[in-house]
């Protein structure tokens, strides 16, 4: 049995061992593999899952994707005669490959932020269920390598909610997908559990008295804030509805901080704040879309044949146009996820130092822009608004005040979000988690509080 952090940016596998929880190596990707997949072509995705499923698995797999295999055969032909491996890649290899050549192959980072997406097609969803299902496998491999047995229980964590627009309906669409994709692997018995209540099943162990603990993950799509009321006397306990006060999320994560940081930060170096011959400013909708690689509909305009002729139309009308046609190498090179890698390298940095310069040589010799804490701050003041507004819904939900914070996820290391959780959280202890593994260690506990 495990607790699986099927994150947004890192995934990661938890076990209780001898009653203290442990996250496991994951090979050559050590204890948090990145979200990432690369493909040599999408269309192949569906093919090396069905070659690994299990037997009971095949068929019905088979059926269900006629289509997808058939065309995976031609893509396979084709890759043999390139002298292409048809393997897909995971983690940092992943994000390697892509970066060796931008242009060919199909790269996918943190698939977790298209769950509930709205105005998916059924071959859509298909194809997210089928890469979550091989991610889910290749890590599912790799904790049975490490533990030598197999793995027939999970406990995923997941987000108050998912990314979609919908509500209830994305929540339900995003569920359905985990659920089949992890029951599709080998995953006997799969349940779930929100995200802050598995870090703050975690925390409780540390806890001496009953105490209303405000827990805040900030994660890399999402941010989710719960109120729980905690203390040693509950540890033992399988029900816990009396004690969770309050749940609230937004879809604001470590992933928006990046992109708003590509924006104000890369995209001026592009033409983004930049003028046409008329004196009009340039239009900034092409920008958005370049950097939004969490929004599959943007990402899909943005590299559409009409909008490639649309931004040939505005680098003859702008003013600058040899700054405007690095965006347009953007599209032609598929650069959206260097870009904001590049941020997101920065966003990291900027933990340890007040500025940091992020090198854009693969657009234009020598070109680099330099970034820091305030740029980073100014330019994700709305999501900063929307998590301080989810905070105090949980309060009012609850009806008290929380006697702690418990603060965790990858993106609340940066000293941006201290001290504007400080700001808004005055006179309040505020207790800071293991930022990534505080969710795994839960969702382990809880794991072996539900199937033993």
């Amino acid at each position: 049995m495990i607790g699986f952090d099927y994150g947004t940016s890192n995934c990661a596998i938890g076990v209780m061992n001898e009653g203290q929880p442990e996250i496991l190596s994951l090979g050559e990707h050590g204890r948090f593999i990145p979200s990432t997949l690369y493909a040599p072509s999408r269309d192949i995705i569906s093919h090396w899952l069905y070659q690994r499923l299990p037997v009971s698995s095949k068929e019905a797999f088979k059926i269900s994707r006629i289509l997808p295999l058939q065309k995976s055969q031609n893509t396979l032909r084709e890759l043999t005669l390139d002298g292409i491996s048809p393997e897909l890649s995971f983690g940092k290899s992943a994000l390697n490959r892509y970066l060796e050549d931008p242009e060919e192959g199909y790269y996918i980072k943190s698939p977790k932020s298209f769950l509930g997406a709205s105005g998916l097609v059924e071959s859509q969803i298909n194809l997210f269920e089928d890469i979550v299902a091989a991610m889910m496998m290749n890590i599912k491999n790799l904790a049975e390598s490490k533990q030598q047995r197999e793995i027939s229980q999970a406990v995923i964590g997941r987000p108050i909610n998912f990314q979609g627009i919908k509500g209830e309906e994305s929540n339900r669409q995003a569920i359905d997908v985990l659920t089949k994709a992890a029951k599709r692997v080998g995953f006997k018995e799969v349940e779930f559990q929100y995200e802050p209540v598995a870090a703050g099943l975690e925390y409780e162990t540390s806890l001496t008295q009953e105490t209303k603990v405000l827990v805040v993950d900030i994660g890399g799509g999402t941010t989710d804030c719960s109120m729980l009321l905690m203390g040693p006397e509950f540890c033992d306990l399988v029900d816990r509805t009396p004690h969770l006060l309050s749940h609230s999320g937004v879809r604001v994560g470590g992933n928006d901080f990046d992109i708003q940081l590509a924006l104000k930060g890369i995209m001026p170096s592009l033409g983004m704040n930049s003028y046409l011959k008329t004196g009009k400013p340039m239009p900034v909708n092409s920008f958005n879309q370049a950097v939004a690689i969490n929004n599959i509909n943007e990402q899909s305009d943005f590299y559409s044949p009409s909008n490639r002729r649309f931004l040939e139309q505005l680098k003859r009308d702008a003013a600058e146009p040899d700054i405007f046609s690095r965006l347009i190498q953007v599209h032609d090179n598929k650069l959206s996820y260097r870009l904001v890698n590049g941020a997101e390298q920065a966003k990291i940095n900027l933990t340890d130092f007040d500025n940091y310069q992020i090198n854009l040589d693969d657009l234009s010799e020598s070109l680099s822009v330099s970034v820091n804490r305030i740029l980073m701050r100014d330019a994700n003041n709305t999501q900063l608004n929307q998590i301080e507004a989810m905070i105090q819904e949980a309060i009012i939900q609850a009806g008290s005040q929380p006697d702690v914070v418990f603060v965790t996820g990858g993106t609340a290391k940066s000293p941006v979000l201290n001290e504007f959780l400080k700001d808004k959280l005055p006179n309040k202890p505020l207790i800071i988690g293991d930022h990534f593994g505080s969710v795994t260690s839960g969702l382990a506990r809880w794991s072996e509080r539900i199937f033993l």
